[in-house]
């Protein structure tokens, strides 16, 4: 569960909006040709020379998403480093989680490639004993139970530091833990929990951390393993460490793995360069000895490196889908990569301006009935997307979406928009800010805390190096106009994008920030049930917005104990309009060498396996 960054989000109003779109695509539907400047010379797109799959075939390339790379090491993530590229593509490689999830398609426990045993309850749902396999660490040590008392006395300690948290979950909801021996551990919970929602949302959270790095300083060792009281000099020495990127690729630290894979090199542009970790004990199948990850500044700079065949295993932009059958030519096959998650956007609930307009619903439902999913998905992604009403993913297949959301509540519908902000006070002039001139709290007035002769003039920044997304934003900037809000695009690279999009209180200065579309929303990769409590549950650790709402709360609550019952939050959070719900283009249409087996099915949790892929002989 985190950031996803790839593809992009929405725009325009009807006939005109459509031509509108129309003219925008065809605009900059040619983006592709030609290199990037960088340091005076052309490159695509990254300063560090793209490995060739022309050349050793144990080595296997993958292609980053365009303006994005890992820059976060350490498995105790916090909120400004939540995103798919730092965890599952990154650190899953190094560090595996207690549980994996993934089987082919499905975004299911997979207990072939799970550090432990399938999770054991007990005592009427009230426990859960996890007992661990013989694996090893790259050290020659055990993975014991105490290296998953280690991540949880430091989760104890730091949990607000954590951008999983939410609070009443891990480990709010545990009494206590106790090791039976060194590969069992029974965790102790407040009271029943439903085994689904606890072993998806919960469990799928832990990942085994390595004594070697119980320590304080680079000779002074910790003891956060055995004591959470200790866990803060431990969190300190290990934080500080990670921020320090140069030093990934020779760290000590970071070179004590469990996964598959060590990091051998890591650049400032972001590339990462892997071996295999022969201490490895899970299961593997590929002749891949080196993988490589490869940055790019933009889709077009990766889209020359692909039509030059220099990578193994990179995307074409959707809006280059003309040159699909030039790189089935050159070697590659498509296959759409859709994952499970959902496409959305904040409102910064508590910006000291605009938070007060984000908090009624009756704006936020304006906002909502002015994205046009099906045109978006017809014209911008020429279908490779599904649209997105609610919490719960429309795709892949899943049992957890109801009628209610499918049908989306909140049907395009500009007149529906510009009749919500005028009968709420506001005065609406086509083409220019609305303004309130009816202040109050009135079920006619425009709320609580808006002041007379507010405009709807809002900044929207979202993710730079995606054309697709740059183009619905700008067709999305055309829409709102004609119902008076005013959309002020900027672009930033996603990583500082994320950065920004954090919860904030309003008297901090990092609570400027209004709304943020870090341009792919939200992947259920580690709370596999989408009940939304990360993302829209208060005090959530990955509640951009920082939206609050007690009915939300408890019906999210009732969903992790009450088996059966998703439904109720599910219809709730589509109603409530927690934040801008957008179409969610397939993750990526990924295109994989000839020759290269075992990259699909991919999977809708976002995970790499690269252990597994094997060049055939004579590609």
């Amino acid at each position: 569960m985190s950031y996803v960054h790839r593809r992009s989000r929405n725009a325009v109003l009807g006939v005109a909006g459509a031509l509108c779109l129309t003219l925008v695509i065809a605009a900059c539907g040619g983006g592709s040709s030609g290199g990037i400047k960088l340091n005076g010379s052309t490159s695509g797109g990254s300063s560090s020379t793209p490995a060739s799959t022309s050349g050793s075939k144990d080595e296997a390339t993958f292609a980053l998403p365009a303006g994005s790379t890992p820059n976060w090491i350490f498995p105790m993530i916090d909120p400004a480093h939540s995103s798919i590229d730092n965890r599952n593509q990154f650190q899953y490689l190094m560090y595996r989680p207690l549980y994996w999830f993934g089987n082919g398609s499905q975004p299911t426990l997979n207990p072939q490639l799970s550090v432990a045993d399938p999770p054991k309850y007990a005592s009427g749902d009230k426990s859960v004993t996890l007992t661990l396999k013989k694996w090893k660490w790259s050290n020659g040590e055990t993975v014991t139970a105490q290296d998953v008392a280690f991540w949880l006395n430091m989760l104890k300690a730091e949990k607000t530091q954590w951008a999983y948290y939410v609070p009443g979950g891990i480990p709010d909801n545990l009494t206590d833990w106790t090791i039976s021996n060194p590969s069992t551990i029974v965790l102790h919970f407040k009271h029943a929990y439903s085994p689904t929602w606890f072993t998806d949302n919960e469990l799928s959270q832990i990942t085994p951390l390595p004594m070697a790095w119980d320590k304080t300083s680079a000779s002074a060792k910790g003891h956060c393993a055995t004591s959470p009281s200790d866990c803060a000099a431990v969190w300190k020495y290990l934080y500080g460490q990670a921020k320090q990127i140069s030093s990934y690729g020779s760290s000590p630290i970071w070179g004590v793995v469990d996964g598959p894979w060590k990091l051998t090199e890591y650049q400032s542009t972001g590339l990462a360069k892997f071996t295999r970790n022969p201490k490895y004990s899970g299961p593997v199948s590929g002749n891949v000895k080196t993988f490589v990850e490869q940055p790019f500044t933009t889709e077009a700079a990766e889209l020359n490196v692909l039509r030059a065949g220099q990578l193994s295993v990179g995307y074409l932009p959707v809006t280059d889908l003309a040159q699909k059958s030039q790189l089935q030519s050159a070697g590659y096959t498509l296959t759409p990569w859709i994952d499970a998650g959902v496409n959305y956007f904040p409102e910064n609930f508590n910006n000291p301006t605009y938070g007060p307009v984000f908090k009624q619903l009756y704006f936020r439902q304006a906002v909502q009935y002015l994205i046009n999913q099906p045109q978006y998905i017809s014209q911008l992604y020429q279908g490779y997307a599904s649209p997105d009403y609610g919490p719960v993913p429309n795709a892949p297949a899943s049992p957890y979406l109801d009628s209610y959301v499918k049908n989306n509540p909140y049907k395009y519908d500009p007149t529906k928009a510009v009749q919500l902000l005028t009968s709420h006070g506001w005065t609406v002039h086509p083409g220019s800010a609305a303004t309130c001139h009816r202040p109050g709290t009135g079920a006619n007035d425009c709320g609580a805390g808006i002041k007379s002769g507010l405009a709807l003039n809002l900044s929207l920044n979202y993710a730079s190096g995606t054309e697709t997304l740059q183009q619905e934003m700008e067709g999305m900037k055309s829409t709102f106009a004609k119902a008076g809000i005013v959309l002020n695009l900027s672009q930033a690279p996603f990583d500082q994008v994320i950065s920004q999009s954090v919860a904030c209180k309003p008297t901090q200065a990092s609570c400027k920030w209004q709304l943020s579309n870090w341009g792919g929303g939200w992947s259920y990769s580690m709370d596999h049930l989408p009940n939304g409590d990360v993302i829209f549950g208060s005090g959530g650790g990955d509640n951009f917005g920082s939206y609050n709402d007690s009915k939300a709360d408890a019906l999210i609550a009732k969903t992790e104990t009450v088996p059966g019952s998703l439904d109720q939050a599910e219809d709730y959070l589509a109603k409530q309009l927690p934040a801008i719900y957008m179409p969610k283009p397939d993750y990526q249409l990924t295109e994989v060498t000839h020759g290269l087996t075992g990259v699909v099915p991919q999977a809708p949790t976002f995970n790499l396996a690269p252990e597994n892929w094997t060049f055939t002989s004579g590609s």
